[in-house]
């Protein structure tokens, strides 16, 4: 595991990608028993399981960009085109005995309890953006899914081979709420973690929306703000109902997807009991609070 500080982002880039990265313990156990009834098995099968984790839909991007034909001009961006292309077969063949997180992080229990609550904000996002691509009427709700799933890839990696200095930016914040995270970050590690991201994105030939994300320039790119705001979201909710930044997010859904701020409440299952504490200001009026 990293100890200490590395020189530069091209050092970090250079220790996390000589590292094979694990997955899930589930992923490894839903592989075993799909492939033991593979005949049964479909691509939509392994699709959803790979989808439910973030550090194997990365792993299985990444061989299949670094295993591209010469023929190939194009990026492989959707976990059903990488199924296509290698086979059913092939897939359990390729990803049989994979490591797992839980291993690797079986003497830092706090570190796992870290990566699994950032997979678990990872999947909601992927889930939140994904359906506001869909009232988009986006051209390929799978990419922005996966740029969802894959937005705080750089943490996952942190956790997963420097888990005590990982930690220590969380204790920095902790101790200091008003700390920004890029701060903390490149007092513990020198960079931040955007810089790691956008080097994991090019050393693991990562989608390309993914760099996007990390530009300023494409701040108003209405998938990028999608992807941006299911994240923001998803991390807001994972702390409750009540948290303070809900109603400002709120109400830039409902200015991203141009719908009522009720049909936006009932998609994202908040509870009508909170409606009028969610409500952005313009809108407050408009629902009177729940009997009782």
């Amino acid at each position: 595991m990293l100890t200490r500080a590395l020189p530069s982002v091209e050092a970090y880039a250079d220790f996390f990608t000589r590292r094979p990265l694990p997955v899930l313990r589930r992923t490894t156990s839903e592989f075993a028993r799909m492939r033991a009834n593979i005949d049964n098995v479909t691509r939509r099968d392994i699709a959803m399981t790979v989808l439910g984790d973030p550090l194997m839909t990365m792993r299985l991007l990444s061989h299949i960009e670094t295993h591209r034909r010469a023929k190939q001009n194009h990026d492989i961006v959707t976990i059903a085109s990488a199924l296509m292309m290698m086979g059913i077969e092939p897939f359990f063949t390729t990803f049989a005995d994979l490591p797992t997180a839980e291993d690797a992080l079986a003497s830092h229990p706090q570190a796992l309890l870290g990566l699994l609550k950032v997979i678990g904000r990872a999947c909601k996002a992927a889930r939140y953006a994904r359906d506001w691509a869909v009232v988009q009427h986006d051209l390929d709700v799978n990419e922005i899914t996966i740029a969802a799933l894959l937005y705080e890839a750089a943490e996952m990696v942190c956790w997963l081979n420097a888990p005590d200095l990982t930690l220590r930016v969380y204790e920095m914040q902790r101790a200091d709420r008003a700390l920004r995270s890029a701060t903390a970050q490149r007092k513990v590690f020198g960079v931040t973690a955007n810089d790691i991201q956008l080097a994991l994105i090019h050393a693991w030939r990562l989608p390309e929306l993914l760099i996007k994300m990390l530009e300023e320039s494409q701040a108003d790119n209405s998938r990028v703000r999608t992807i941006t705001l299911a994240a923001n979201f998803a991390r807001h909710v994972s702390l409750g109902w009540n948290n303070a930044a809900l109603p400002d997010d709120i109400a830039c859904l409902c200015a991203l997807l141009r719908i009522p701020p009720e049909t936006v409440l009932h998609r994202i299952g908040a509870p009508e009991e909170i409606w009028p504490r969610l409500l952005p200001a313009a809108y407050a009026g408009a629902f009177p609070a729940p009997p009782g």
